[in-house]
């Protein structure tokens, strides 16, 4: 469910509920807590939705992509925000680029964009990817 989630990434909500719902089953599976809540499941078993994940996967891959932990161009992939400066937030901030199909508008590149602007600047300046996971962690934590 989660295998090559900056690839395939579902953008109807009708796919998410239905991938989200396999989770919702699995965990329904173990011995003792059947009966409690999706969410008090998740907080027993350590877990995050699938939706998070993918976010999670995303931000992760965007920070290689853009400190060269990777072998990619960034430009490729990302513009930055010619508003950048002077603004609230990291001097890191993206622009989306206009599309014309739903398949541009729900692509990678475009689709983490407002989850990446929204990060704090001491999660951005991470040095190592395993830092920034931890930063990242840590802040997607104080969100839930």
């Amino acid at each position: 469910m989660e295998y090559c989630i900056q690839v395939w990434s579902p953008s109807l909500k009708r796919d998410i509920n239905t991938l989200e719902k396999v989770q919702r089953r699995a965990t329904k599976a173990v011995r003792g807590i059947s009966r409690k809540s999706y969410e008090e499941r998740l907080r027993i078993l350590n877990l995050t939705t699938l939706e998070q994940r993918r976010v999670r996967g995303d931000l992760i891959e965007t920070f290689k992509i853009l400190k060269g932990k990777v072998k990619v161009d960034a430009g490729v992939f990302f513009h930055p925000s010619q508003h950048a400066h002077g603004l609230r937030g990291h001097r890191m901030k993206l622009s989306v680029q206009r599309c014309k199909t739903n398949l541009k508008k729900f692509s990678f590149s475009n689709r983490v964009v407002a989850h990446w602007n929204r990060l704090k600047e001491d999660v951005i300046e991470a040095n190592t990817v395993n830092e920034f996971k931890a930063r990242l962690d840590r802040c997607l934590e104080v969100g839930r």
